[in-house]
């Protein structure tokens, strides 16, 4: 495992591997879980992939609340940044995190985050969009999503990546440093010890991220070892499927291997 220093060498942006797609799905798994979790849901990781794979395309509405919200974080990290920030994109996952379809609402969330991308800062991104989030009355794991997304939107990343929903229920520790993302949401003191809270959390689930880029690269790495001397028909389709998604079911149909 690489060291906490290299690890922080490498956090200038997400790696372009062949694995990155389930690297960002396996990220969505996990902040699907921790939100689930703070909303009361009892699905684990496991639950939460069996009721999103498990289901029949176009059916979605049979994945319950808990199923929908892992869809939201899937949505984040599949879809492009700029295609996120449209209506009609921010409406669709509003309804996954259980908002009531409120097309004004949605209209004036979209012009304001679209001026906070444009015109602060990347600490006043990430604090501008659990405060945008609050003013709306979306609550702080809402506030995540739109942090995460405003934030790779900014680095010029071509997808946004799941970070801040795992924090969203960190439990406070000893030190300053591991306040949680409802400290940062609920806090009353001055703007800059809120960043600072926020950056801290932020700093955390970038580390979690890098650990976990280095596993499924080892992972990968065996696969693509041994990717040659599969004989099945498409199998480099197939190859490339598992690498792009958290995971796939045996019955789904992949172009050249019906």
């Amino acid at each position: 495992m690489p060291s906490r220093g290299d690890r922080r060498a490498r956090c200038g942006g997400p790696p372009r591997r062949q694995w990155a797609g389930a690297w960002r799905q396996r990220l969505a798994l996990s902040s699907a879980a921790v939100t689930a979790k703070q909303a009361g849901r009892v699905e684990d990781e496991a639950a939460l992939r069996d009721a999103v794979l498990l289901t029949r395309p176009g059916d979605f509405l049979s994945v319950g609340p808990a199923g929908l919200l892992l869809l939201a974080w899937r949505r984040l990290a599949a879809r492009p940044s700029d295609d996120l920030l449209t209506e009609k994109s921010l409406a669709a996952v509003l309804e996954e995190f259980g908002y009531a379809p409120d097309d004004e609402a949605v209209s004036d969330l979209a012009d304001e985050l679209r001026q906070l991308s444009a015109d602060i800062g990347m600490v006043g991104i990430a604090t501008g969009a659990f405060m945008a989030a609050e003013r709306h009355g979306l609550g702080r794991t809402f506030g995540c999503w739109l942090a995460d997304l405003l934030l790779g939107q900014r680095l010029g990343w071509a997808h946004a990546m799941p970070l801040l929903g795992a924090e969203v229920a960190m439990g406070s520790s000893p030190g300053r440093s591991r306040r949680s993302i409802t400290a940062i949401a609920a806090s009353t003191e001055d703007e800059a010890e809120r960043a600072k809270s926020l950056l801290a959390a932020q700093a955390r689930a970038a580390l979690r991220a890098i650990d976990l880029s280095a596993e499924l690269g080892r992972r990968a790495d065996r696969l693509l070892a041994v990717a040659p001397k599969l004989r099945a028909k498409a199998a480099d389709a197939v190859v490339d499927r598992l690498l792009s998604d958290d995971a796939i079911v045996a019955s789904e149909q992949i172009a050249g291997n019906e």
